[in-house]
């Protein structure tokens, strides 16, 4: 079985801050990381080709430094990674970073299964995955949690609900975003990694000219969407002081509390 696993650097959320004047993430300085469902992802794609055979080749969509996501993947297990990158990519918004990740699914040609992680923590849109798989055609199952059987033909996955799950079956290829109750990622060897830093790596990097796509259809100018501002919401707290003995402050506040319809 033939694998791709979309994998996105991101910067460690635990750092993130907004500048003041633009509302743009800062990213300078800030350690990047894999993203975190997608190490499930890619863990997934690896323990599937341990069981059934195959090959995993990771994907990432990035400026130059996200090649770090890639060697990780290698290190993980993945047999082969590809870098999109060009200066034609940049201020992508969801839909024409799918055009480009379905046009190098296109120019990979050879695969059974598509798997992505839920979403990218620095975005939360969950929409690349299923966006992929409608530039592709091909079906695609989100919130996976679970998969149960896997042949040449099919697939049979569970996927998360709010109240329980769905089991479903779908026919290959096929595109599953995944979540992280999946599986537990395994950490990269150094061996691999240290092959993957090597001349002799299976990691490409392609542009624009590489997947045959149009720099109308790319980056901010193809993008559909834009984003006119990012800023972080001000909360203010309000409080009222009860004043009478421990009796009345009581009374007052289920007062309070049924007055906004709190009890």
């Amino acid at each position: 079985m033939n694998i791709i696993v979309l994998v996105k650097q991101v910067p460690d959320t635990t750092e993130i801050k907004l500048d003041p004047k633009t509302g743009n993430l800062v990213r300078e300085g800030i350690d990047s990381i894999m993203n975190p469902d997608d190490r499930h992802a890619l863990e997934a794609a690896v323990t599937l080709k341990e069981s059934v055979g195959g090959r995993v080749t990771a994907v990432s969509m990035g400026p130059p430094q996200a090649i770090d996501v890639i060697t990780e993947a290698m290190g993980m297990g993945a047999d082969r990674g590809i870098l999109l990158s060009d200066r034609a990519f940049a201020g992508a918004d969801t839909w024409a970073t799918s055009l480009t990740l379905g046009k190098a699914m296109e120019r990979i040609g050879d695969y059974d299964l598509i798997i992505c992680g839920r979403q990218a923590i620095d975005g939360d849109t969950a929409q690349i995955g299923p966006q992929v798989a409608d530039h592709l055609g091909i079906p695609h199952v989100s919130y996976v949690f679970g998969i149960d059987e896997v042949t040449e033909e099919r697939l049979v996955v569970r996927r998360r609900l709010e109240d329980g799950y769905e089991r479903i079956e779908t026919p290959v290829p096929a595109l599953l975003t995944v979540i992280g109750e999946l599986n537990v990622p395994r950490y990269a060897v150094m061996g691999r990694l240290i092959e993957a830093c090597g001349e002799k790596a299976s990691i490409e990097i392609w542009n624009a000219a590489d997947i045959g796509a149009k720099t109308s259809e790319l980056g901010l100018e193809g993008s559909l969407t834009h984003v006119i501002k990012t800023f972080a919401p001000k909360f203010k707290r309000q409080g009222e002081m009860l004043e009478g003995t421990s009796g009345e402050s009581i009374s007052a506040l289920l007062g309070k509390l049924h007055e906004n319809r709190i009890l």
